[in-house]
């Protein structure tokens, strides 16, 4: 396949570190299919592909992993979205793609000194009472120093990696390419929308490449949980935050994963769950702003039982149509409402013109009446809405991006809530904020407010109507009026019509034999038959003969319409 006008040449070098890398982990074939090669030598780049095959002995998925481990921040946060998307990929690319982790080797402080020194305004040593030379922890697009105020409060400075976002530029205009190229060239691919995957993936990374942006986030978060004492979020000091660097409070609690100090510390690891459980769903019912990777490394456990969680850059956001999608498609599993499901599913699903809607009905309504009778307490929310998107994926259809992100939100979620009470279940606790959350939603207050909306809304639209029956007035005399008419199976609508008319020409000559007979029996004179004029008794059996066909005709007609309704 060729690769026309991949990009400048500002990106040939990113291109062929790429496909170097695909061909270190046994990807050359998918080298040569993409015509990188071809590319790249005609640029005078020279690639070395006489390995190639010796190396695949992997299978594939783990291929795919490991070379998006070695290609850096973008691909494996593309991967890392790829392994929230079960409507597109099977198990076993899923479980691979689920290792993908965004650790990295730290950067020595001697690289970071100079940008950090010109963001905070002094010297970190200058700025800080104590600050760590040692990073605590380093990810793919930045790393964490530990520091303390003047004030003696313990913070963490997150530093974003120098030079880190011409790379992840490059690597996002390649991939934007490649998107386009593979819709083009690919068709069975458009479905699962690879373009809008890759936007979906520049905007998580330019967000994440903001650290000020993260902190936003964090405010806003604290803000909805304002008055809730056992949910934790770390303190923004802004003095000392900007696009490269940000300063936030330090917690200091058990990480997510060390379950043995939740036991040693007296903790109640069922309480803890409902209210992480509780938590995040309270972000994505209520709010529609979750955090979107509430993985253990991500939340600590407090005395008393509280929860904190960090790391701000990742979340999802859905509109108040998505969300009373959302609501409608939890209580449909959570009450096994098949109906609803399916309804929500047809709504998501309704530019999928390529797909039998009534065999995905069928699948839908039989895959939640299989937990008829089933406790609500033995219920997994998470998988089932894993299999729902299985189902999808079977039918080649693809969820919206803030969908797929939303579903392995819960399945995390849950995960995490089993890991720390195996006697745990989401649908419990879903249950009464969910029906909650319907309640308010269409409470008289809030159905006036939509009323309001929508009547202003209308206003608006009327005033406009002038200006837009000018514009396609004016468009019309310029262009003229085209107007196409499709009507399918037009052979069948005549034929059916013929038949009709023959049938109605039928129908009066029986008809005016039947009546002009009557007319000739009153009649003497003539030829007798049997006493009665031969005339009228020879219109009379025509007349019956004609009544005979006709009710012949109609009877086969109606016989092979049923057979073909079967068809």
């Amino acid at each position: 396949m060729a690769f026309p006008s991949l990009t400048a040449a500002r990106d040939l070098g990113r291109l062929q570190e790429i496909a170097a890398v695909f061909i270190r982990h046994g990807l050359g074939d998918l080298v040569r299919r993409l015509g990188w090669a071809d590319r790249l030598a005609r640029a005078g780049h020279v690639l070395r592909m006489d390995h190639a095959a010796d190396l695949a002995r992997l299978d594939p998925p783990v291929q795919l992993r490991m070379a998006l481990e070695d290609l850096g921040p973008t691909f494996v946060k593309l991967g890392q979205i790829l392994a929230g998307r079960a409507d597109l990929f099977g198990p076993a690319w899923i479980a691979e793609l689920e290792k993908l982790h965004s650790q990295a080797p730290t950067v020595p402080i001697e690289v970071v000194r100079a940008q950090l020194a010109e963001d905070l305004g002094a010297p970190p040593e200058e700025v800080f009472a104590r600050f760590d030379a040692e990073p605590l922890a380093a990810a793919s697009i930045a790393q964490v120093h530990g520091a303390q105020l003047h004030d003696g409060t313990e913070v963490i400075v997150k530093v974003r990696r120098p030079g880190i976002r011409p790379v992840i530029e490059a690597d996002l205009r390649l991939l934007e390419r490649l998107a386009q190229l593979a819709e083009d060239e690919w068709p069975d691919l458009r479905p699962y929308q690879p373009a809008g995957l890759v936007r979906q993936l520049g905007r998580s990374l330019r967000r994440e490449l903001d650290l000020q942006s993260e902190c936003h986030n964090a405010e806003r978060v604290a803000a909805h949980f304002a008055g809730r004492e056992h949910i934790v979020i770390p303190t923004v000091y802004w003095d000392w935050t900007g696009e490269r660097v940000n300063v936030q409070q330090r917690i200091d609690g058990i990480p997510g994963h060390e379950l043995a100090r939740v036991d040693a510390a007296g903790l109640d690891r069922m309480l803890l769950a409902q209210r992480g459980a509780q938590a995040v769903l309270k972000m994505i019912i209520e709010d529609g702003f979750f955090h979107a990777d509430p993985h253990p490394g991500n939340v600590f456990y407090l005395p008393g039982n509280r929860l904190a969680f960090i790391d701000f850059g990742m979340m999802g956001r859905l509109s108040d149509a998505r969300r009373d999608q959302l609501l409608s498609l939890m209580l449909g599993l959570v009450q096994r409402d098949p109906q609803a499901v399916v309804e929500v599913l047809m709504e998501w699903t309704e530019d999928a013109g390529h797909t039998d809607m009534e065999a995905l009905q069928q699948d839908v309504v039989a895959f939640v009446d299989q937990y008829r009778g089933t406790a609500l307490a033995k219920l997994s929310l998470g998988g089932m809405m894993n299999d729902v998107t299985t189902i999808l994926r079977e039918y080649r259809l693809a969820l919206p991006a803030d969908l797929a992100l939303l579903v392995k939100t819960f399945i995390t979620l849950e995960g995490l809530g089993r890991s720390l009470a195996p006697d745990f279940h989401m649908a419990t606790e879903a249950e009464p904020l969910l029906e909650a959350a319907v309640r308010a939603r269409y409470s008289p207050r809030v159905l006036a407010e939509r009323g309001w909306t929508s009547a202003v809304h209308g206003l608006r639209l009327l005033g406009r109507l002038p200006r837009e029956v000018a514009r396609m007035l004016r468009q019309t005399k310029r262009t003229g009026v085209q107007v196409h008419v499709e009507v399918r199976h037009l052979e069948r609508v005549v034929d059916q019509l013929d038949r009709a008319v023959s049938r109605l020409t039928v129908a009066m000559v029986v008809a005016a034999l039947i009546v002009g007979s009557s007319i000739v029996m009153t009649v003497r004179g003539g030829p007798m038959l049997f006493g009665l004029p031969a005339f009228g008794l020879l219109g009379f059996l025509i007349a019956g003969i004609g009544g005979i066909w006709l009710a012949w005709s109609v009877l086969r007609s109606g016989r092979a319409a049923r057979v073909a309704h079967r068809d």
